[in-house]
């Protein structure tokens, strides 16, 4: 699960800005192994202090500005088995991307391909079995219920909520 992006480095020691995507910073500290690109190569934080509006990474054997800068753009991992559980009826977002979408009286619409943060609430993006997208509110009018187990996601349509309305 992708916990974050590298930037820049941060002066001469090793140091290296990452943008946070996770709501738990608070586990990114020295001693813990992440997993840095695409190949997910394994690496042990040495140590993580707030910095601005980032966090400032510095990992063991990473000594110096230039290596630092080598991980510029990598996208940092944690396992998934090692995230935080969340409250009953809260969900992360990949838990939700894949999972059908039907409506409350039985018709299937489409499959969940992307959330948008807009700060009010999140907005499911919908694949539409007709080819078309939808964008479906995450509020408790809209969203009825949130089934892992089977895949699926129960919505109440409010008229003008899809566009052949």
């Amino acid at each position: 699960m992708a916990v974050g992006k590298l930037r820049r480095p941060h002066g001469v020691r090793g140091e290296i800005q990452m943008d946070i995507y996770t709501d738990f910073p608070e586990r990114l500290t020295a001693g813990v192994t992440v997993f840095i690109g695409e190949d997910h190569t394994p690496i042990l934080i040495s140590s993580s202090r707030w910095h601005q509006d980032s966090l400032l990474v510095a990992f063991r054997d990473i000594n110096d500005r230039d290596e630092a800068g080598t991980l510029r753009n990598s996208i940092v991992y944690v396992r998934a088995d090692e995230i935080p559980p969340l409250e009953e009826g809260e969900y992360y977002h990949h838990e939700l991307i894949g999972l059908g979408v039907k409506d409350e009286n039985g018709p299937y619409l489409g499959v969940i391909t992307g959330i948008l943060e807009t700060g009010a609430n999140d907005i499911l993006v919908v694949q539409l079995e007709n080819g078309k997208e939808a964008l479906l509110p995450m509020t408790d009018e809209v969203v009825l219920s949130i089934d892992l187990m089977d895949g699926m996601v129960s919505v109440h349509l409010l008229p003008g909520l899809l566009l052949d309305d």
